[in-house]
């Protein structure tokens, strides 16, 4: 799935037990999902003589990663290490960062086997796995891989392709519409699918509107349905400076407004602004995420209206939909989801989706879809 292929042992025969490990081991990576920006989610279990030892993850950038955080759990347990097997969901790193590499912390401990997930797609951390087999240790790549991978969706997007995961949030009626001709759009969904929606922001990086959206709902953009200690950066499209100086998503300098040319004359001195013009004048939407990519944002989560979200489709930048239909119709005329520069010639130039799920949230439906790629990302 990820194409993070390196030579390796012949593929593994993974057992029940092995399988249950690593579920477990994921269940641990996902505690994580608000804090560990910019580095990636992992999980990590210990098992020695078929018993747990110790288990970890990693919780934030600087603290301790999952293995050393699996082994000191051990430790406080009382718990042999030794020749035991240690399941992660990251090929362990080898390089020294801003923590030393968890290869030396596992050698020390003489584990005896490694299970990883998936590779690590960080072309600077050095091939853990090759080092640990040097040394005598068994390692098995591959187990539960595609959801590992899911779960880092935005980290393999920035190590694979210098930009990060989108996620385009839509709240839509039924009948596809996302607001009224005038721009009213509050509220389409109920109150579950709009807590749920905060927690889709909680785990991103960063979120994204345009100066449209600025303009018509004056939103915040900030999580508030939701413990954390973090709050995503906010970026608003704007090419020509139009976002009013009070504007609410202006107010904490936690933004960065990106135009086409000069800075707003009146926003506040904490406000962070980039130019990032096109050929034509318009803000380069590619420039702007291998922008947050250098930043280290993983995923992007983007609350916009239809044209912005048409321009970022039109790109080939939108690689997931996360669409909120509420139980009503709304009808014409309305705005809709995505609006294109020009019409379709043909149904054969549709954007395709994948489902990845549908659940009911409350009174609401909740889809999540990828986008179609030619090629696997």
């Amino acid at each position: 799935m990820n194409g993070l292929s390196r030579p390796d042992a012949a593929p593994a025969a993974f057992t029940d037990d092995d399988r249950h490990h690593m579920a477990r081991a994921l269940v641990l990576a996902e505690r994580g999902l608000y804090t560990t920006t910019p580095n990636p989610r992992v999980g990590c279990v210990i098992v020695n003589g078929g018993e747990i030892a110790g288990e970890g993850f990693h919780e934030r950038a600087g603290g301790p990663h999952a293995e050393v955080a699996a082994l000191a759990d051990a430790r406080a347990r009382g718990r042999d290490v030794e020749g035991a097997t240690v399941f992660v969901t990251l090929e362990p790193c080898n390089r020294h960062g801003r923590t030393p590499p968890c290869v030396d912390a596992l050698l020390a401990a003489r584990i005896g086997r490694v299970v990883a997930a998936m590779r690590d797609p960080n072309p600077v951390q050095g091939d853990g796995a090759a080092r640990l087999r040097a040394a005598g240790v068994r390692v098995d790549v591959g187990l539960l891989e595609d959801q590992a991978a899911a779960l880092n969706a935005g980290f393999v997007s920035r190590m694979t392709r210098g930009r990060p995961w989108i996620r385009t949030k839509i709240a839509a009626s039924l009948d596809g519409r996302t607001a009224l001709v005038s721009g009213e759009s509050r509220w389409i969904t109920g109150a579950a699918a709009r807590a749920d929606g905060h927690a889709w922001r909680a785990r991103a990086c960063a979120i994204v509107t345009g100066v449209g959206t600025v303009l018509h709902d004056d939103p915040q953009l900030t999580v508030r349905d939701v413990a954390t200690t973090r709050q995503p950066l906010r970026i608003v499209i704007d090419r020509r400076a139009d976002t009013p100086a009070d504007a609410r998503v202006l107010a904490d300098g936690n933004t960065v407004v990106v135009t086409a040319g000069p800075r707003g004359r009146d926003w506040p001195a904490s406000v962070e602004s980039v130019a990032l013009p096109d050929a034509d004048g318009r803000v380069d939407l590619h420039a702007v995420f291998r922008m947050l990519a250098e930043r280290g944002v993983n995923e992007a989560h983007v609350e916009a209206g239809a044209k912005l979200n048409g321009a970022l489709l039109q790109a080939g930048l939108v690689d997931e939909l996360l669409l909120y239909v509420a139980g009503a119709i709304v009808g014409d005329p309305a705005r809709g989801m995505f609006e294109a520069q020009a019409p379709l010639a043909s149904l054969a130039d549709r954007v395709g989706v994948e489902w990845s799920s549908i659940e009911r949230i409350g009174d609401d439906l909740r889809i999540v879809a990828r986008v179609r790629r030619a090629a696997s990302w």
